[in-house]
């Protein structure tokens, strides 16, 4: 007994470091490769373009345009720039794209392209130097200080930090005298942004223009999107110029911050960039890939998940079979239920999977009662038992070929299943069955082959879910777990289910 429950010890500390390992590995997999316990999950991958013309002025060309970086709000998959005879360079130092070329005359159109993927919200995640400080602006007149005085008089009415109020105040259906006598008559974002700057200026408040793209989709030919950029208490505070709203959204992709421009031009005129953007989706495993190279982990490469689509399906399939095999374990060792074969129900689950439930029980059913009147007629010419089975497994492809050969004809898909049963199993139920019957009964026999069939149906459910085949694949390292608690199993010596009734009568004599 010491031996015994040593052995149970070493398989349970087994089975925690088992869980412990499988709980992390999932931790990581859905935190950094992307994964998820959904089969059909996608990611999101956004691709900005950004189209840049201009008229040369025969001077030698220069264009420079700011490019985002990745960081914490999103990463990048890839990016590129198409301009033909132009040397294209970047400079990481300054994050900008650079394309030089020798004078051309006619006017030129140039593009860049980028491709985002995992954009995240990022709230107050916009860090930066501390501007230096700001030199309030000088007034006209005192007309003019005494506008600003009561705008922001009104402006302290509302709730909120200062830049919020101020741009819920410029921004209201209804303006008052002196708010609609500070903005021009047309009032574009570009503007609304230099008021909001200015006004805050006299407060000694710091902000600056961001320029960039919302990733909204089919976006065509559009400006860049402007967004305000407030230093307060130790950080940049990003406030959106329509509703005030404080925070970067993780629809919006920063290309400019501050005084730096967003495009220069050398050797041209009338520059203008447009912006395109639009959004594809991609199975998070196909994304995997480029996860863990952004992470700079090399534990992929090492994995299945890198291997060719061949491959994977293959090992989808295998992954599976560590849970069935628990359940045939835990029906026949803990609830005691009898099959034909130890995990001959495992395999006929594996093959209704691929014929389709119905259409496979179906054939199956064909098959083993054919084959049951054909291994009885055998009986009679006394053969060894060698012969006998072979004759049996000959007899199943003959009647599997001649089932899928009247499908086909008949054009009735339950009959053409009848090739992907495996024949030496089919063959030996058959045989066993036989076997049974004569030298226990016909009760036992066909107890026995409902009994497989049962177990075979079960596992079959529970094999047949994609989610299942998605998570025992994706987070495969659970299949440690699975061996832990099958060896656990092997140390049970208690009572099987199905026995408590039958030896009911002896402990109520007791």
């Amino acid at each position: 007994m010491k031996k015994l429950y040593s052995v149970r010890g070493v398989l349970t500390i087994f089975l925690a470091v088992s869980v412990l390992f499988a709980a992390v590995m999932t931790w990581y997999k859905i935190a950094m490769w992307g994964f998820s316990f959904r089969p059909a999950a996608k990611s999101a991958v956004w691709t900005v373009d950004a189209h840049i013309s201009f008229e040369p002025n025969g001077q030698p060309i220069e264009v420079s345009l700011s490019a985002p970086s990745a960081g914490a709000a999103y990463k990048i998959l890839s990016e590129d720039a198409v301009a033909k005879g132009y040397e294209i360079s970047k400079d990481e130092k300054n994050k900008r794209i650079v394309m030089k070329s020798k004078a051309r005359r006619n006017k030129q159109d140039l593009y860049y392209r980028i491709m985002l993927y995992d954009n995240e919200d990022s709230t107050g995640k916009v860090w930066a130097d501390k501007p230096a400080e700001v030199q309030k602006p000088q007034f006209e007149n005192t007309q003019q200080a005494e506008m600003v005085d009561e705008i922001w008089t009104l402006a302290d009415a509302k709730e909120g930090s200062a830049p919020k109020r101020i741009i819920e105040l410029l921004n209201e259906e209804s303006l008052a005298p002196e708010v609609d006598a500070f903005l021009p008559v047309k009032k574009t974002p570009k503007i609304m942004a230099d008021k909001v700057i200015w006004l805050l200026a006299t407060k000694g408040i710091p902000a600056q223009i961001i320029r960039g793209v919302k990733l909204t989709e089919k976006k065509r030919a559009s400006n860049a999107d402007l967004m305000l950029e407030v230093y307060e208490g130790s950080k940049w505070q990003v406030y959106n110029l329509e509703t005030g709203v404080m925070g970067l959204p993780k629809d919006f992709v920063v290309f400019q911050r501050g005084g730096v421009s967003l495009l220069d031009v050398s050797g041209g005129s009338n520059s203008e960039i447009k912006f395109s953007v639009v959004k594809s989706v991609i199975s998070s495993f196909k994304m995997a890939g480029r996860r863990a190279k952004y992470e700079n982990s090399g534990l992929f490469n090492y994995t299945i998940y890198d291997l060719p689509s061949l491959e994977q399906n293959i090992l989808k399939w295998l992954m599976i079979f560590p849970l069935g095999i628990l359940l045939v374990v835990v029906l026949r060792n803990v609830v005691g239920i009898s099959t034909m074969g130890t995990f001959t129900p495992m395999l006929i689950a594996m093959s209704l999977v691929r014929t389709g439930f119905v259409s496979g029980f179906i054939c199956f059913s064909v098959i083993i009662a054919l084959g049951l009147v054909i291994r009885t007629l055998l009986t009679r010419l006394n053969l060894l038992l060698v012969p006998r089975i072979s004759a049996v497994v000959i007899f199943v492809i003959i009647i599997m070929q001649l089932l899928t050969v009247f499908g086909y004809r008949a054009e009735w898909k339950v009959i053409a299943s009848a090739a992907f049963f495996p024949i030496i199993i089919t063959a030996w139920i058959i045989e066993r069955a036989c076997i049974t019957w004569e030298e226990e009964g016909v009760r036992n026999a066909t107890k026995q082959i409902i009994n497989t069939l049962f177990v075979a149906i079960i596992t079959y459910f529970v094999i047949s879910s994609s989610y299942i085949r998605h998570i025992m694949f994706a987070f495969n390292e659970w299949n440690l777990v699975i061996l832990a608690i099958v060896m656990l199993l092997g140390t049970y010596t208690g009572y099987r289910l199905t026995e408590l009734k039958r030896f009911a009568p002896l402990a109520e004599g007791k």
